[in-house]
């Protein structure tokens, strides 16, 4: 036995802090997270010194200079892109004129597309920032603003392999409209050593000299296209061509080009997340609900298969031979006594209770002696554990029907009857009965009350319907005991030996029935700390029966349908969609939180309401009171993660090859169903 591996917790933690890292930054550049859209009213006029209408502005000192374009000249100006479908052709009508321009991008855009940004490189094109995201600095926060500027010379560096000194603010067109809060953003890129150029009036004749402003659309390729066909303008030129400065592009630093290739990757990555993201979320809700109306018309299918003869179908006899019961008890003073004593009141005729003391340090055997019944006997042996109680359980039985149940649970009068039923069958091998929560009025209880009525009951009338039961519960389940010989007793290969048997009994051809009207109360955990490792047992010692009946979905006959109908629903529905859960879980947090919260609220109180209809028809079927169901809700927000993170603890377990040992839990004694005041058919238990 190897101590269960915990760092892989450090290693969930890595992978989750990474995806909302990459979540985060995709949702920065969509604008989606620390949102700056919109532009603020102007409170204030731009200054005097600035009001001239010159396009072209330079801050610092104190001082405040303007220039335009001269007479006859157009300094020709693309904002935003680069876009894949008009970029091109806007370069390649420039080039038909051979002329070069100033394209204004966002970083964003050119990270995404960096061949796009080397062709206007090397076409001889003047290239400035347009911001990252084209997010109105004005009303972006201090962090945001900085980073439009930075990251968006970072890709620049690392699509282009330039610098640039050029910055037009996104929401602007004329010097005039950078009035108010966009007049501290121009003066704060001012001081970073930014030249501002905005564009002149759309009164201003090209002949007169201007500064254009084109997007990288289709209306503003027509609109350039029909500017380069004025034959008043003389010169089309780059914003610094015109005013008759040096180039303003310079080449990036080599660390800054290796920044910017990074930079590409991590958006690349980003965004292929997302995208990959949310196909999953898809799928994974998609398949969610489709397990849920599975769920329902397989439940459906069953009931009427229960009310309906079919002719031809031969009418099977009571069966009423003796039943020996074994009874594993592991320190179950709390509830030994209240097992026992409804076994007893059975309404089935002849029985054989054989308690097995699996060396228990209370007064487990005490209690069950003292019964003072002649149909129990107690056998003591040495801690061996569940199988091994059972295997010598086996040894002491009379009679040719066994049944198993676990110490903590209570049967209703009629339940023993009606489980043995099904075995009047020639090629059933073992049922499974109904097993009911006991101690279900906290929270938690009330959570495991649904899950055990939607989860675990409406489960087994989909997989009678299938034929490929692969759980006999170790709280009711009825055998035939030559079967149970047959494959060797209960094997102790696995922490779930109930799993493990029932798979066993498949593959040597024996069929597996679920019987709804046999109840048995049981005791479920009352922590959180039991039930994790409850269920980590329980899922751990299920990949345990998997792998070593995988071979199962080669077979043939009723292995082989087993194998391929079961196998693969566990393996599809209990491990592969849990693992992904988490993650899952975090990308529909930030699409209710960063993307459209209505359309991701209206796509989560869908699947609510499908599960709540499920967990209502699951209700009735079992006659239990709907009043569990206000529950249900809650459940999605704590009871499902824990149960995601007990898959992802026996995977990972699995996968590092330790073996586990038995947990033992805390035993209260109150799976007595009388305690209950919500039982349905009080009364008629009571009587």
């Amino acid at each position: 036995m190897r101590r269960p591996p915990r760092g892989h917790w450090a290693l969930l933690l890595l992978v989750l802090t990474v995806v909302i890292t990459a979540l985060a930054f995709e949702g920065w550049t969509t604008h989606e997270v620390d949102s700056a859209r919109s532009k603020r009213p102007c409170s204030t006029p731009i200054p005097r010194a600035a009001d001239t209408g010159d396009p072209v502005l330079r801050i610092g000192d104190g001082r405040i200079e303007t220039a335009g374009m001269p007479a006859g000249t157009v300094a020709l100006t693309f904002d935003g892109g680069p876009d894949p479908q008009w970029t091109p052709r806007v370069l390649g009508l420039l080039r038909a004129y051979h002329v070069k321009a100033t394209f204004f991008v966002h970083g964003s855009r050119a990270a995404r597309h960096p061949e796009l940004m080397r062709r206007i490189r090397d076409e001889g094109h003047e290239i400035g920032s347009y911001t990252y995201t084209g997010g109105d600095l004005g009303a972006a926060s201090p962090l945001r603003a900085r980073l439009e500027l930075s990251l968006t010379q970072t890709a620049l560096a690392g699509t282009a392999g330039v610098r640039t000194r050029l910055l037009r603010l996104p929401h602007t067109t004329a010097a005039d409209t950078l009035c108010g809060a966009e007049w501290a953003a121009a003066e704060r890129a001012a001081a970073e050593g930014y030249l501002l150029v905005a564009a002149d009036r759309t009164s201003r004749k090209p002949w007169q000299g201007v500064v254009s402003q084109f997007s990288q659309t289709e209306l503003g390729y027509r609109e350039a296209k029909a500017l380069l066909r004025d034959r008043s303008v003389q010169r089309f030129t780059t914003v610094t061509g015109g005013l008759g400065r040096p180039f303003r592009n310079t080449q990036a630093p080599l660390a800054q080009r290796l920044e910017g290739k990074g930079l590409i990757w991590a958006q690349d990555l980003g965004h292929a997340f997302t995208t990959v993201m949310a196909w999953a979320l898809g799928v994974a809700g998609a398949l969610s609900v489709l397990r849920l109306l599975m769920l329902v018309v397989f439940a459906r299918a069953h009931v009427r298969r229960l009310h309906r003869f079919r002719p031809g179908t031969p009418r099977l006899r009571a069966v009423t031979e003796p039943v020996t019961v074994l009874v594993p008890a592991y320190n179950e003073e709390a509830g030994i006594a209240a097992t026992v004593h409804s076994l007893l009141a059975s309404t089935h005729p002849h029985l054989q209770i054989v308690v097995i003391d699996d060396g228990s340090t209370d007064g487990t055997a005490a209690i069950a002696e003292s019964i003072g019944d002649p149909r129990v006997t107690v056998v003591r042996q040495p801690n061996g554990g569940k199988p091994s109680a059972l295997n010598t359980g086996l040894a002491h039985t009379r009679y040719d029907i066994v049944v198993m149940v676990d110490a903590d649970t209570v049967f209703e009068p009629e339940a023993l009857a009606r489980l043995v039923q099904p075995l009047a069958h020639p090629a059933v091998g073992a049922v499974s009965g109904n097993t009911k929560v006991g101690n279900r009025r906290g929270l938690l209880g009330r959570w495991q009350h649904l899950e055990y009525v939607i989860g675990f009951n409406l489960d087994r009338r989909m997989f009678e319907v299938l034929e490929c039961m692969p759980t006999v519960p170790g709280a009711i389940g009825a055998f035939r005991r030559d079967a149970l010989m047959g494959i060797g007793g209960v094997s102790d290969d696995t922490l779930a030996e109930d799993t493990d048997l029932t798979m066993a009994l498949w593959r040597a051809g024996w069929r597996v029935v679920y019987e709804q009207s046999a109840v048995a109360w049981t005791e479920v955990p009352g922590s959180l700390g039991q039930l994790w490792r409850q269920r980590y047992r329980w899922c751990y010692g299920t990949l345990q029966s998997m792998w070593k009946h995988r071979r199962s979905v080669l077979e043939m006959g009723p292995a082989g349908r087993f194998g391929r109908r079961a196998l693969s629903y566990l393996c599809l529905f209990q491990i592969l969609l849990p693992l992904f859960a988490p993650v899952v879980d975090v990308f529909a947090l930030y699409g209710v939180l960063f993307r459209d919260p209505t359309q991701a609220i209206v796509v989560w109180l869908g699947c609510l309401a499908v599960q709540m209809v499920t967990a209502a028809y699951a209700l009735r079927l079992d006659r239990e009171k709907l009043s569990a169901m206000w529950t249900l809700p809650l459940q999605l927000f704590v009871y499902r993660q824990l149960l995601y993170l007990v898959v992802i603890q026996s995977v990972i377990t699995a996968l590092l090859g330790t073996r586990l040992k038995w947990h033992t839990m805390h035993r209260a004694g109150t799976a007595d169903p009388y305690l209950l005041e919500d039982v349905p058919d009080r009364d008629l238990l009571t009587k």
